[in-house]
Order: structure tokens, then C-alpha cells, then sequence
């Protein structure tokens, strides 16, 4: 392609890919957003090596680079087939309104050049959680109570997803990967570009199917509509991951896993290794009653997630040395 015409092709794309972030923003209900910078094709190719050796992968590509002197977090979808515009635009629109929360990844610019946008986050030394609820790339389990912190931190960012905003957002995709710890350990949930909105004075929204398998609230999956409580029941798979040091595949039944088996079965072994944890067994078994009552199948059976963020502030609180 001639720079005449890939010139063109960027400014094509500026102009739909802006046109779908102002839509996404419009259709949250809630115009403040926290202002983002746009960054040209140019300046991401220059700060990735054309887009080289990405640091993380999956259903997108992580690129940690630097821009005007700041190091930054690059998040781009080429390997990701069914990604789209609309859910890039998504992402951003609503990643932007949330980044005032200090438990989410922080978006500081997008780049509206590419065919599907990418975005670029602050980097504070930031990597993901494994499937195993373990840090990313060297595998390193956690302590105890960092998990503990973790779940409490995630559930408050969701929390403030779901009450915010003039009508309820639900994210849909609450897993180990939308988790990154930064240099501290401290959880910054992101990927928002599944997320959808309830309208005002629903409790539901039919939509189809979307997340990713072991975290799909099993009566969204069967009847296609998204509450509230699809969020906790994700969150419950994502906080028995934390306990269990398993992910979600490993388990026949989760419920039946939960319910029946000692809770020193259900709880991962490094965590009943550590010094002194015994002694808060029933701290530990708090969290697992928390876990089965977030997994129930029917989602008028699982508590709000704002109630679930206080629970696990009290069992936190109790835990402090």
C-alpha cells in the first residue's frame, strides 16, 4: 500500500473509530470521561518495533513501550478475529470513566489510526494473573492474604462498575487474565469491551452469549439475558481460582466441589503451607461459603456484588496483622 493511500486509510479510520467512542460514551449515560490522549499509527510502530515481541499474549497482544518519555502498556487485537470497532470503542469508552478508580488499569490514550483501535494504559510494572490465579510468566503463587486483598480490591472495582453510571454495567468477563498486578500486588481489572449496559428501570438485557467458558453465569447461558449477578457468579468462579489455585477446568462440578469436599481439599495447598494460616481456618471457610453462594445456578440466589464487597472487607479487616 502506497503512504498516499495508507494515509488515507488511517484518516478513514480515525473518523469511524471516533464516531463509535462517542456513541459508546453516549450510551453509558455518563459523559465524564477522564481525557485520554489519541496516538498516531506511527507513534505505536516506532514505540513497539512495528509491533514486535509483545509481552503478553492471547486474545490480544500486550506491548509495554515508551511513549514521550513514559512507560506505557499497549494493548492491540490483530490476533483477535472477533474483535470489532464497536467492542474496541466499547473498551475504551468505558475503561476512560472507570480509570478514576485506583483499582483499575488506567487508560492514558487510544490510537483511532488502526482498523480496530488500540489501547494504551499507564504501566506500573503491571503483569496478569494465570489461569491458576498465580502471576503471569514466572508463575509465582501468592500469599494468603494478598489473594485476599486481590478479591476485595476486584470485588470493590466491580462494585463501582454496577453503581456508578446512570444504569448498571456489567463487565461479563471477570477472570484471572483481566487482572493485573502492579509493582505492589496491587489488582487493576481491565478489559471492559464486553461489557453492556442494563437500561434504566430493567434488572436484566437479552443479549447474546458472550465471556469465557467456566466464568459464564450458567442462566445467562441458557436464557441469553445478563443481570447483575452475572458479574458475581464470574466473580465467585474467579475468587474460588484464588482459594483453590485451580482453574475452573480442573473441577467436574463446582458447586458440588465447594459444598463437599473439606475445606482443606478446596483450599490450595502453598496457601496451608504458610505460617500461621491454620489458625484463620475460619477465615478460609468464610471465603469458601462466600464462593458457593456467588456460584449458585439461579442468579436470584446470589447476593449483589456490593454485598459481596463488604463481606470480604469484613473477613480482610479480620485478617490485617
Amino acid at each position: 500500500m502506497g503512504k498516499k493511500k495508507e494515509k488515507e486509510e488511517e484518516e478513514k479510520n480515525m473518523v469511524k473509530n471516533g464516531g463509535i467512542v462517542l456513541e459508546e460514551v453516549i450510551s453509558t449515560g455518563n459523559c465524564r470521561c477522564n481525557p485520554i490522549r489519541n496516538f498516531s499509527v506511527k507513534q505505536l510502530k516506532n514505540a513497539t518495533n512495528n509491533f514486535q515481541s509483545p509481552c503478553f499474549t492471547g486474545q490480544h497482544d500486550w506491548f509495554k513501550a515508551c511513549l514521550n518519555n513514559r512507560t506505557v502498556l499497549i494493548k492491540t487485537f490483530f490476533r483477535n478475529e472477533l474483535m470489532t470497532s464497536k467492542l474496541a470503542g466499547r473498551d475504551i469508552a468505558i475503561t476512560s470513566q472507570m480509570s478514576s478508580h485506583n483499582r483499575v488499569l488506567k487508560l492514558i490514550g487510544c490510537c483511532l489510526e488502526l482498523p480496530v483501535p488500540a489501547l494504551v494504559y499507564e504501566d506500573n510494572e503491571c503483569v496478569p494473573l494465570n489461569p491458576r490465579g498465580y502471576i503471569s510468566g514466572n508463575g509465582s503463587a501468592l500469599p494468603w492474604k494478598t489473594r485476599l486483598r486481590i478479591a476485595k480490591d476486584v470485588a470493590n472495582a466491580l462494585t463501582y462498575l454496577h453503581t456508578t453510571f446512570s444504569t448498571p454495567i456489567v463487565h461479563r468477563n471477570v477472570k484471572p487474565s483481566n487482572v493485573f498486578l502492579d509493582k505492589d500486588l496491587a489488582p487493576k481489572l481491565c478489559n471492559f469491551y464486553l461489557s453492556i449496559s442494563i437500561p434504566k428501570g430493567e434488572t436484566r438485557v437479552e443479549d447474546q452469549v458472550a465471556g469465557t467458558e467456566g466464568f459464564v453465569d450458567p442462566e445467562y447461558y441458557n436464557t441469553s439475558f445478563v443481570t447483575e449477578q452475572s458479574d458475581v457468579y464470574g466473580f465467585g468462579v474467579f475468587l474460588l481460582v484464588l482459594l483453590s489455585g485451580k482453574s475452573p477446568f480442573e473441577f467436574p462440578d463446582l458447586t458440588d466441589f465447594v459444598q463437599e469436599k473439606p475445606w482443606d481439599e478446596v483450599v490450595d495447598p502453598k496457601i496451608l503451607e504458610e505460617e500461621g494460616v491454620i489458625e484463620e481456618e475460619h477465615k478460609l471457610q468464610a471465603l469458601r461459603n462466600l464462593v458457593l453462594r456467588c456460584i449458585q445456578t439461579k442468579a436470584d440466589d446470589r447476593p449483589m456484588m456490593i454485598d459481596v464487597a463488604k463481606e470480604l472487607l469484613q473477613i480482610h479487616r479480620k485478617t490485617i496483622v
